[in-house]
């Protein structure tokens, strides 16, 4: 069962997000402010942490800092109201491994804890041989299948780790980053999908049948086109490259880490992700290709796996 440590002052909102939860089979640890939430991790040894942003005694700010230096193999969600997205993007750069708008809560609790949860799991059977290695390079040439990023983004994590190139949490940020840098290739840039229309999708589609990017993948015009993932690894840095087939985006117009206005758009939110969890994050002319690079820092311990 996962666990979860919710960090929620407000009881209103905690009693919303609390039996969300436990009604989908969680275990739930529920404190009043970030004190409370270090204080009984070392006991109730979560999967993951969800902390609001403003609490007193110690804010969520104040949480993930010293979170990620006690606990880093733990990632944290942070969840907070309109108008703190500044500070969000400053959390983000310290070591929280995702962000959800209160307002999008109903909507996107569940999908970031599984996106989050997945970038978490990591097998140590090869590790022994992984940290024997001195350079790997890598190429993928991906369909239009969402279900290919999790074990893409896995075995770019378990070798990351294996190198002793990243401590826990910052293998999970790189993890986030390359999720939503595939994510944005295949749906906004190989299917051309806005966030809208699959907003709509989601809730209009019949449980069974087949979803706007599966549905818009089998088409002539998009079935033959493809996500190219480059991934170079050595010891002291991590460089990934993701380019699609599509016509490209306006790089101008992508947010950098310092925008928070962007936080509340889907895409956009994902975007100031990579910036925030990345060392470099660079784009080509045409905006189909985005290339990250995440430097050594310190090590960690490997995760272990919710049951």
């Amino acid at each position: 069962m996962v666990k979860v440590l919710l960090s929620e002052d407000s009881p209103t909102q905690a009693f919303h997000i609390q039996s969300k939860l436990v009604d989908e089979g969680y275990e739930v640890h529920l404190v009043s402010n970030g004190q409370e939430a270090l204080d009984c991790i070392p006991e109730f040894c979560p999967h993951l942490i969800l902390t609001d942003m403003e609490m007193p005694v110690m804010d969520g700010l104040q949480l993930v800092t010293h979170s990620c230096q006690r606990f880093p193999e733990i990632p944290i969600i942070l969840i907070t109201a309109n108008g703190s997205e500044a500070t969000a993007v400053e959390a983000l750069n310290l070591g929280a491994a995702a962000y959800l708008p209160k307002s999008m809560i109903d909507e996107k609790l569940f999908a970031t804890i599984d996106q989050v949860l997945d970038v978490m799991e990591s097998a140590n059977s090869y590790a022994q041989l992984i940290q024997s290695m001195d350079y790997n390079e890598l190429r993928f040439t991906l369909p239009n299948q969402l279900e290919l990023i999790r074990p893409l983004v896995e075995l770019i994590k378990q070798m990351s780790l294996g190198l002793s190139l990243l401590d826990v949490n910052e293998g999970i940020r790189l993890g986030m980053a390359v999720d939503h840098a595939v994510q944005n290739a295949m749906l906004h840039g190989n299917l051309e999908l806005s966030s809208e229309a699959l907003k709509s999708d989601a809730e209009l589609t019949i449980q069974g049948e087949p979803s706007l990017p599966v549905r818009r993948a089998a088409e002539p015009e998009f079935c033959v086109r493809r996500v190219h993932v480059t991934v170079r690894l050595s010891p002291t840095e991590a460089e990934i490259t993701v380019a699609d087939d599509g016509a490209g985006f306006d790089t101008s117009l992508f947010p950098d880490r310092h925008a928070p206005n962007q936080l509340g758009q889907d895409q956009g939110r994902g975007l100031v992700m990579i910036r925030s969890f990345m060392d470099e994050v660079n784009f080509n002319d045409a905006g189909n290709e985005i290339t990250m690079r995440k430097r050594k820092r310190s090590t960690g311990l490997l995760p272990t796996a919710p049951q």
